[in-house]
């Protein structure tokens, strides 16, 4: 499954990329989000609970970036496990350009899942994973913009 979008936010590309750095902002933003520790700059892990469709699952993972070319673009990769519900792993790529005074964040990302969940459809997951994207980018440029206030 892949996913891709394109945001534009109020705020500088400098403070757009510490944001996305920011545990403490990310947990507000991730939906289910329980618990997110920032180990490295690089490494971080989340407990994360979720419902999709019938399945509701609380999941475990780590998250591992890979900021070689920030802050213009950096990439993520990671892998969730929900007990019996299933695993989920995926990465992403992100990209920042400064539009002015504002930063149009865009990303593909891809995720494979495992598990009762893979055994929903593919349709009620691409559903979900779509709508839990919007969530996560629609509060953080809530949160980053208002800080920008």
């Amino acid at each position: 499954m892949e996913l891709s979008e394109e945001i534009r936010i109020n705020a500088p590309r400098d403070r757009v990329y510490a944001a996305l750095n920011d545990p403490e902002i990310l947990r507000q933003c991730i939906p289910g989000c329980e618990e997110l520790v920032k180990h490295s700059d690089t490494d971080l892990e989340a407990k994360v609970a979720l419902k999709v469709g019938p399945v509701k699952a609380r999941f475990s993972g780590r998250v591992t970036l890979d900021p070689s070319n920030a802050p213009e673009s950096f990439s993520l990769s990671g892998e969730g496990k929900g007990g019996p519900a299933g695993f989920a792993k995926g990465s992403a790529n992100v990209t920042l350009t400064e539009d002015g005074d504002a930063t149009i964040l865009a990303y593909t990302a891809r995720a494979e899942i495992g598990g009762k969940l893979a055994q929903l459809g593919s349709r009620l997951i691409q559903g979900t994973a779509k709508k839990l994207s919007a969530q996560f980018f629609s509060k953080f440029k809530e949160v980053v913009e208002a800080a920008e206030g």
